[in-house]
């Protein structure tokens, strides 16, 4: 997808990155501060001062040795900040129209359906919730034409139930449209559902590389959990058969059972660390829906509790629970556990 070996002095220090990525989707991930904002401006062109060479797909962007330097209007990369930053003089329309020197119709079409904004079309950006508005910037982005698009924390300023309901559209840009995506965010859920690699920054130095599990386990274990939002996501199939309530929901190998949304097809559903129970032995008989088998691949302090890492069926989970509970099951990596989580503990984001 992209080579990275750039360099650009900064405040405080210096961003000085090497990496060549692959993935449809890369998270760039570290502490506040870290550079990895500086890095997404580096490779839209946004930024003076930038040394090195950034090549897409076998296009040059940048190439300061050799005098190459693609303003940011040649790059074609969409990019899209914290702050929408739409046009306020101008309806959504005319903002996701601005974007798209001259593209067709179908252009259009693709980008307000996907991100569902063409009830919202004829508004002003004053009159729309923040989860809309990040959902126009999205349309706007994708309406370029982008070769590449950064997202820099999207959701940051969204609140958590406008957030879950955006996470399904980044699905659908990065599957349906197979438009590659840098993107920035300190929620470890999303980082797992949405992305396939991971670059955590610390100081403007690459500190760890590679699939986004082993990154993400990485920072946990070296940086700790200072700031991420820390939830489970998963995406998967909705089956046809629902009772009391419930409906059967396959992710990968796995069937789940979660609260009836009345539709099959494509579902997204977060679960709380804290709503997932853990046990050292089989339960033979509980009334949770949802009872896997498991064992623990890490185990780390955060905030007076004790976060745990559980692959079962197939999937990735994180619970929380006391540090004393954790001690007395003996919740070290490699042991064999038992979740259990509610049905009710699945909540829609789709």
């Amino acid at each position: 997808m992209i080579t990275i070996d750039v360099r650009l002095p900064l405040e405080h220090f210096d961003l000085a990155v090497a990496a060549e990525l692959r993935g449809r989707a890369v998270g760039l991930l570290g502490p506040s501060g870290s550079g990895k904002t500086s890095l997404l401006e580096a490779i839209a062109g946004l930024r003076r001062g930038v040394t090195g060479r950034i090549v897409r797909e076998g296009e040059v962007l940048l190439d300061s040795a050799k005098g190459v330097r693609l303003p940011p209007e040649r790059r074609r990369v969409g990019y899209v900040p914290q702050e929408s930053l739409l046009f306020p003089h101008l309806s959504v329309e005319e903002n996701v129209r601005y974007a798209m020197r001259g593209g067709s119709e179908e252009v259009f079409r693709d980008a307000v359906e996907i991100l569902e904004i063409v009830p919202l079309l004829p508004r002003a950006p004053a009159t729309l919730s923040g989860g809309e508005r990040q959902r126009v910037a999205l349309a706007r982005a994708i309406a370029s034409r982008p070769r590449l698009l950064l997202l820099d924390e999207p959701l940051a300023g969204v609140d958590v139930a406008l957030r879950g309901r955006i996470v399904p559209y980044l699905l659908r840009i990065r599957d349906e449209l197979a438009i590659p995506f840098l993107y920035v965010t300190h929620n470890t859920g999303e980082a797992a559902l949405l992305l396939e690699e991971g670059l955590w920054l610390e100081r403007g130095r690459l500190r760890a590389t590679g699939p986004i599990g082993r990154v993400l386990e990485e920072s946990a274990r070296v940086g700790g959990d200072s700031g991420a939002v820390i939830e489970n996501l998963f995406a998967g199939t909705l089956e046809e058969l629902a009772r009391d309530g419930v409906r059967g929901f396959r992710v990968g190998d796995a069937r789940l059972f979660v609260p009836d949304p009345g539709h099959t097809g494509r579902g997204v559903y977060a679960v709380a660390p804290s709503d997932v129970l853990l046990a050292a032995a089989a339960l033979p008989a509980v009334s949770a829906r949802n009872v896997l088998e498991g064992m623990v691949s890490s185990a780390r302090d955060a905030g007076g509790l004790r976060l745990v890492s559980v692959e079962a069926s197939g999937l990735a989970w994180t619970v929380s629970l006391t540090a004393a509970a954790a001690a007395e099951l003996g919740l070290e990596p490699g042991r064999r556990v038992w979740l259990a989580v509610k049905a009710a503990a699945f909540r829609p984001l789709s």
